[in-house]
């Protein structure tokens, strides 16, 4: 064991029996899972959290990553690697739910800061099952099978960027209508700043994990990392360096520049043709934020359900009923034809 993993279990001890602390949701601190004693965790550091690094393109080999000393877990099916600080609690991925396994230390880039979970194993199953509850197309069995299912927690890596865009573009317009229909040709300037835009840092975090926790961020809620906050969690490291994570963002930066400019012009059938920007103030943070992922199984299928650990959000995947469809299919013909006639019947009086 290294001195950095040395030091962490030493802060992750109970300070009354010597027992392992585990970080507890609701009281936000460390709780002992020998004797219940709480120990507080410092916040004396939380204004770090808002510190904002900044980014020159022109030299990104600046940063180099470190070895971190934690332990290290490698998923056997997703090739996901997560730590943990403390004792492993559990022997699946909690991306895929493959097994992992430990694996030979990596060298890794800072976590600066996290959001903790404020949403226990309880929260999050009371959750997917109301979500389950609301979705009236879904079988009648799934609350039973996904019961069955694995909830696991992990604390997934993002990054938050700022910039500001000086964008140049052509766009066109439609006038008119008919024969007299038109299409016009626009440009212009404008400056854009992007201010805390969150990109995930992983490929493991797909869509439906990222629109899980995307709505719930709030900067203001991030605390400086340290070891105890993921004590009892996983967390995936950061691997990528900010040039890759630049590159990750740029598809959906492209849209957010292009929705930009539409508005600018508000004119009817608005097209973006091109556009070129100039981008500089380049900030970055690596961040952790905290996702419960539900994997369960249906009709030989796997699938997920995800809950936001910082407000309980739920989104997922699940099978639809046929016979429910059906009926709901045929509740709307019926229901249509019968407006159909009594619409009729007023028309003819």
């Amino acid at each position: 064991m290294t001195g950095g993993a040395q030091v962490h279990q030493i802060d992750l001890l109970c300070l009354a029996c010597g027992g392992q602390c585990l970080f507890d949701p609701r009281a936000q601190e460390l709780t002992c899972h020998s004797c219940g004693t709480y120990r507080p965790l410092s916040s004396d550091g939380d204004a770090r959290a808002a510190d904002e690094f900044p980014y020159d393109p022109d030299r990104p080999e600046a940063e180099q990553p470190a070895f971190q000393g934690e332990q290290i877990h490698k998923c056997q099916t997703c090739g996901g690697e997560v730590v943990f600080a403390g004792p492993s609690l559990s022997d699946r991925c909690a991306y895929c739910d493959g097994p992992v396994v430990r694996g030979t230390e990596q060298s890794a880039f800072e976590t600066m800061a996290v959001i903790p979970f404020a949403r226990t194993h309880e929260d999050a199953a009371r959750g997917i099952a109301a979500w389950i509850k609301g979705r009236i197309a879904a079988p009648d069995d799934l609350k039973d099978i996904a019961s069955q299912g694995r909830l696991a927690p992990i604390y997934v890596p993002f990054w938050t960027f700022d910039s500001q865009e000086a964008v140049e573009y052509w766009a066109t317009y439609v006038v008119g209508s008919g024969k007299h229909r038109r299409t016009r040709e626009t440009t212009g300037k404008m400056r854009i700043t992007f201010d805390d835009l969150l990109v995930p840092a992983s490929p493991h975090v797909t869509p439906l994990i990222r629109d899980g926790i995307l709505h719930d961020f709030d900067p203001s809620r991030l605390r400086a990392y340290q070891p105890g906050f993921i004590a009892g969690f996983a967390a995936e490291r950061h691997h990528m360096t900010v040039d890759e994570g630049l590159r990750a963002n740029a598809d959906d930066k492209d849209l957010l520049i292009r929705n930009r400019i539409i508005r600018k012009v508000d004119k009817r059938g608005t097209e973006v043709q091109r556009y070129r920007t100039d981008t500089t103030g380049i900030h970055y943070r690596r961040i952790l934020l905290p996702v419960w992922i539900l994997h369960y199984s249906y009709g030989g299928r796997a699938k997920k359900i995800v809950v936001s650990g910082i407000d309980g959000r739920t989104y997922g995947e699940r099978p639809f009923s046929r016979s429910k469809l059906a009926a709901y299919a045929f509740a709307v013909t019926v229901l249509t034809v019968l407006v159909g006639l009594v619409w009729g019947a007023v028309a003819v009086m």
